[in-house]
């Protein structure tokens, strides 16, 4: 199992990665979200954005396009699984912009952004690579690749499970803890600018123009971001959205 390596990046670091998105990338899709939503079916959201669980919930509304702002609220209940909101992206390194809120009624918010892989569903569940997510507290970035999602990995837990009276291991645990790391964010019910990255191995997130954390490990350097992905149990906004590719 590999090392990962934590840089010093603290709050105000005067990287700036929606500038280099835009200076070194290439703008692969952009969505202000000017449209009606035509439905609550998988392709309804339009502009080439999928609801990876409406058929779980059918009839029920978990995205709604209201005046420019694509609202999200999870059917997470009924369809057994939290939202998923995805778009076509396809980089090894890139990344992607948003603005994104906390409704004022919401309790509990957590919004999870990151990149999925599906073509790689027989070793990394779902395809799974690598999030940010960004609660009322705290911002948490993971490498769900080579972590948690690695089938390898949750067949290693199963068996270690089974071995140690049902308990996770230590070795394990501490393991699948080297696969992320949390640092705290004050959050609101205002909007924010939100960047989250590729670069090699790394992973960084940025919100309001200040690097929050980069992150080092192996499945950072995944070599096809193939979905880019908002997910959450409850609700958030987004607006804004724009994706590049840097390779």
């Amino acid at each position: 199992m590999s090392s990962v390596t934590l840089l010093a990046a603290g709050p105000g670091a005067p990287r700036d990665d929606l500038v280099w998105l835009k200076s070194q990338g290439t703008l692969l899709f952009e969505d202000s979200f000017e449209r009606e939503e035509t439905g609550t079916g998988l392709k309804d959201i339009g502009n080439g954005w999928e609801n990876a669980t409406a058929d779980r919930a059918k009839g029920i509304k978990q995205a709604d396009l209201d005046q420019g702002i694509l609202k999200v609220n999870s059917a997470t209940k009924e369809a057994g699984h939290m939202s998923h909101i995805h778009h076509d992206a396809g980089f090894r390194n890139g990344g992607v912009y948003l603005r994104f809120r906390f409704p004022e009624s919401a309790k509990g918010v957590r919004l999870q952004v990151g990149f999925v892989d599906r073509e790689v569903s027989s070793s990394i569940h779902a395809g799974h690579l690598c999030y940010a997510f960004v609660s009322e507290d705290s911002v948490l970035l993971k490498d769900s690749g080579t972590g948690f999602h690695s089938l390898a990995i949750q067949k290693r837990i199963e068996e270690g499970k089974k071995a140690n009276s049902g308990k996770m291991p230590e070795k394990i645990a501490a393991f699948l803890k080297s696969k992320e790391v949390t640092v705290p964010w004050k959050g609101d019910r205002e909007w924010h600018d939100l960047v989250l990255v590729t670069d090699g191995d790394a992973m960084r997130l940025s919100i309001d123009g200040k690097l929050l954390k980069e992150f080092r490990s192996e499945g950072f350097a995944h070599p096809a971001k193939r979905w880019v992905s908002l997910l959450s149990a409850n609700s958030f906004w987004v607006d804004d959205v724009k994706v590049w590719k840097v390779n």
